[in-house]
């Protein structure tokens, strides 16, 4: 039988299909399909139904898309039976999902229409950035650095085997991990949550570097979806005990984890480079879901905006359970007015929904002219993996370098209309990016404070190791 392949097969220095394997040309993936086929066959079952380029057969029975999950495909005769196991399915909820918790108020939402940048007038551009420039003058808008490392992760730091890439995301784990020693959040007795966990590398480092007193600790990883070549795989026989919640964190109501509600432990929150919107939902997770006690102080800056404070009424909250914080932030210009947790400061600034919409694009000046050029393809080779990583390979798997593909998931927009110069240099907008940036964190702290925390930022590893250097940390009274 010929061969059949989709178009863009025939790339130089691609390899043809294998013996026996689909000829199936996956341009994602830049290779073709390794499924086994059927005798006689050149495509396997899934690519024959999507690509329509399979050979017809007499009394083929049909493959069709799945109703729940476009990705994959059925044969039509046992739809009834697949539907009641794929894994797409409805599935029941868990006690601690409760639908949009974390989400924020959402009766203020902006205009759905945005209005972009390239439609404000040289005069409505500067009345704008001169708001912003006015929230912070001199050195305010300038974080102090502050680069810490651990013993528990020297001897990878100092490995020559590491690639560039991989060292670079080692010396941003090292600076975390560091910051949560200086602030006394390494020690017994406590949950340490980490909010989109990914693979689950920084919890991973954060155990290493636990005292050897482990009592009543235990880790709880939040992700909205599986991931693969995940390392908490390494804990499960230890004594320690790591636990992975596979839900979005709008939905997430701690205080319904029975690890948490069963012990009353007190919680270490953290997480590397936790996107946009998701921050202000793991922030708002933390101090609202959780047990507490005492009240929160009162803050009148959504007046200003014309709107209720959400949460002012009497409620019983306060400081509570949530020990400390060590959270580093990016892609801002995915965040989301509703979900934001800093509106009350942001109003006390004169800024409101509008200023918003148009400060959280305007952030991604910061960092657009750091992208990698669209046409260069991540190098997957040993440059951009860790000796660990390396390791724990599985023969003849795909695997991709984790920090690479958090550089494309994390990139900014930079979209022609937002990118007028407004008769600004290249260097003034990236400075006024990370203005913007400023003001939308500094939100973030005057929330934490309002419930008692001593909140700050600061800039913890160099700009060269990453664009997105900006670590949030916050600490209870009670934190040893």
């Amino acid at each position: 039988m010929e061969v059949v392949a989709a178009a863009g097969g025939g790339d130089a220095g691609i390899q043809s299909p294998a013996p026996g394997c689909c000829a199936f040309f996956v341009a994602r993936k830049r290779r073709y399909c390794k499924m086994s086929v059927a005798a006689g066959r050149a495509l396997c079952g899934e690519h024959a139904a999507c690509s329509g380029t399979g050979a017809p057969v007499a009394n083929e029975r049909r493959r069709i898309v799945c109703p729940l999950d476009s990705k994959h495909t059925v044969y039509e005769d046992v739809l009834e039976k697949h539907l009641k196991k794929c894994n797409a399915r409805e599935k029941s909820k868990p006690a601690y999902y409760v639908r949009d918790i974390n989400c924020g108020e959402n009766d203020d939402l902006p205009s759905k229409e945005q209005v972009a940048l390239s439609s404000l007038s040289a005069e409505e551009m500067s009345a704008l950035i001169s708001k912003v420039q006015g929230v912070f003058q001199g050195a305010e808008a300038v974080l102090e650095l502050r680069v810490l490392s651990h013993p528990a992760l020297q001897q990878e730091l100092t490995d020559p085997s590491n690639g560039k890439s991989a060292l670079k995301h080692l010396q941003q784990q090292a600076s975390i991990v560091g910051h949560l020693s200086s602030l006394g959040l390494l020690g017994a007795d406590r949950c340490y949550v980490e909010f989109g966990a990914g693979r689950g590398k920084l919890s991973h480092w954060v155990r290493r570097a636990l005292p050897g007193a482990t009592r009543g600790v235990s880790f709880l990883l939040v992700e909205r979806c599986s991931t693969r070549f995940k390392v908490d795989g390494k804990h499960q026989e230890g004594d320690v005990d790591f636990r992975r919640l596979l839900i979005d964190i709008q939905h997430l109501h701690l205080g319904k984890v029975p690890q948490l509600q069963d012990k009353g432990t007190s919680v270490v929150a953290i997480g590397k480079h936790l996107c946009g919107a998701a921050t202000d939902l793991a922030l708002r997770c933390l101090m609202e879901t959780l047990p507490r006690h005492g009240t929160r102080a009162a803050a009148p800056g959504l007046a200003a905006c014309g709107e209720e404070a959400p949460g002012q009424a009497p409620c019983e909250t306060g400081t509570g359970p949530t020990l400390g914080i060590a959270i580093t932030l990016c892609c801002h210009h995915r965040c989301s007015w509703p979900a934001y947790v800093g509106k009350e400061y942001f109003c006390s600034q004169g800024l409101g929904p509008k200023e918003f919409d148009l400060i959280q694009r305007m952030s991604s000046w910061a960092t657009c002219g750091w992208r990698r050029p669209t046409d260069q393809v991540p190098d997957n080779g040993n440059e951009d993996a860790t000796r660990e990583e390396r390791a724990s390979r599985q023969g003849g798997v795909e695997w991709h370098a984790e920090e690479e593909m958090e550089a494309i998931d994390h990139a900014a927009p930079c979209q022609a209309e937002d990118q007028i110069s407004y008769g600004r240099s290249r260097a003034e907008r990236e400075q006024l990016g990370r203005l913007c940036k400023r003001v939308l964190d500094e939100g973030r702290v005057r929330y934490l404070r309002e419930w008692g925390l001593t909140a700050r930022l600061q800039r913890y590893v160099e700009a060269g190791t990453t664009v997105e250097n900006v670590l949030l940390t916050a600490r209870s009274a009670t934190a040893s």
